[in-house]
């Protein structure tokens, strides 16, 4: 049996927060996934459970009359995976959202819980950097916004609050109008399992100039990183595979990969270099670009 002491499903955001403050030690359960997963392997600090799974503020996907895409992090993979919304102007999260799990976690596991388990190789967080992701948090003191950038303190801890939630993901027009994306993930084995390396690039072309690029890694860092260095060797540059070859030994400088049981360092290092060249290159040639 889970050693759960209490339990409780909050019907709202504003009474879930009032559930968390109600007991410090109190953690949120949406998906499960990663919650049950723990529980099954007898983790402490999950004595006090408020589900949120049910909360329908918090599972949508939306675009705004500023064109800004804003999704809910209650919203589960595989409803992220097959919106329309999410296909036609951010297609790259579809594509990464869509190498989690099986069928039956992407049904259950949400997005928000991913970005909030803070683990180094979440397959969504990569994408959602690089579409420069805002996050709307809310607590007891009010509702306060904070670049996803920001969001990572250390690997399996972020900047929320205590009894605070992940309220909205909102990635801005400015963005994502323009911009075309790609995706890979690097994995021992081709289906449910966990990233060795997974990396996501978001580009925008014109006149055959690369004129911004944003790339970003996860478990190439203690947490997950953009490659601004990467970034600004290639911004407004001509498109070229010497262009490719810059970009991937500047990333270098950029990511800080370390050896575990899953792969060496100097393995990584090698995986991050090849995903730089493959992975900006079919974002380029996404976006309508041509490579000389």
């Amino acid at each position: 049996m889970f050693d759960i002491k209490s339990y409780h499903r909050a019907g709202s955001i504003r009474e879930a927060i009032q559930l968390l403050t109600e007991e410090p030690t109190t953690r949120l359960i949406a998906g499960g996934t990663d919650v049950l997963v723990k529980l099954h392997k007898g983790k402490g600090g999950f004595h006090h459970l408020v589900d949120i799974h049910d909360v329908a503020e918090l599972n949508f996907i939306t675009l705004t009359g500023d064109e800004d895409l804003v999704i809910g992090p209650g919203t589960c993979f595989t409803a992220v995976a097959e919106s329309a919304l999410v296909r036609r102007h951010i297609d790259v999260l579809s594509t990464a959202v869509g190498t989690i799990g099986g069928p039956q976690v992407r049904n259950m596991a949400t997005i928000g819980g991913n970005i909030c388990n803070g683990v180094p190789s979440a397959d969504s967080v990569p994408p959602l950097l690089a579409l420069n992701a805002v996050m709307t948090i809310e607590g007891p003191a009010g509702v306060r916004t904070l670049p996803l950038e920001d969001f990572f303190v250390s690997p399996g801890h972020v900047a929320l609050n205590p009894h605070e939630i992940l309220t909205a993901i909102t990635i801005a027009r400015d963005d994502h109008i323009g911009y075309h994306g790609h995706f890979y993930k690097y994995a021992m084995r081709e289906a449910m399992d966990i990233a060795t390396i997974n990396c996501a690039a978001v580009c925008r072309v014109e006149n055959d100039m690369l004129t911004d690029l944003r790339l970003a890694y996860g478990v190439a860092a203690p947490v997950p990183i953009r490659c601004k260095l990467a970034e600004s060797t290639a911004r407004g540059r001509r498109i070229s595979q010497e262009l490719l070859e810059n970009i991937a030994e500047a990333v270098l400088a950029d990511v800080r990969p370390r050896t575990s049981w899953r792969a060496a360092k100097e393995f990584r290092l090698q995986i991050i270099t090849t995903l730089a060249r493959r992975v900006v290159k079919q974002a380029i040639l996404n976006a309508g670009g041509t490579i000389h």
